[in-house]
């Protein structure tokens, strides 16, 4: 596989890796032995980053599209994500009360669909 899809796999910012990751082929049985006993570099990587954009989302609470409006850049350490998180910008208080709006919508949406198909399913009374 290339090395991006790797590094996707891996939860890990391609450009941080090592040069010899970058361009090489990678096997599914590379990233399995990756996976189960992760060089320091990549224990490093996971540990400080810095991240790739959906990780970077994920831990300040907000999506990839929140990211993107907030004009961050692809990629933050975890120091930088640690001083967002004790000093949050408006933007960041914004996004993640979107964000958390959205995914209470998704539960009534999905709760919804959920009650429809139980009483879809419930046997007639004759």
């Amino acid at each position: 596989m290339k090395p991006l899809t790797a590094a996707n796999k891996l939860g890990i910012y391609l450009p941080a890796t090592p040069e010899e990751f970058r361009s090489g082929s990678i096997t599914r049985a590379d990233v399995d032995e990756l996976q189960a006993n992760p060089p320091e570099w990549l224990v490093e990587l996971r540990r400080a980053g810095p991240f790739p954009r959906d990780v970077v989302a994920r831990k300040l609470g907000i999506s990839n599209s929140g990211i993107a409006r907030a004009g961050v850049s692809d990629s933050l350490t975890a120091a930088e994500i640690e001083a967002l998180l004790a000093d949050p910008p408006d933007w960041l208080v914004s996004e993640r009360a979107n964000y958390a709006a959205v995914l209470e919508e998704n539960k009534r949406i999905k709760a919804k669909a959920e009650e429809r198909r139980a009483a879809t399913n419930r046997p007639q009374k004759k």
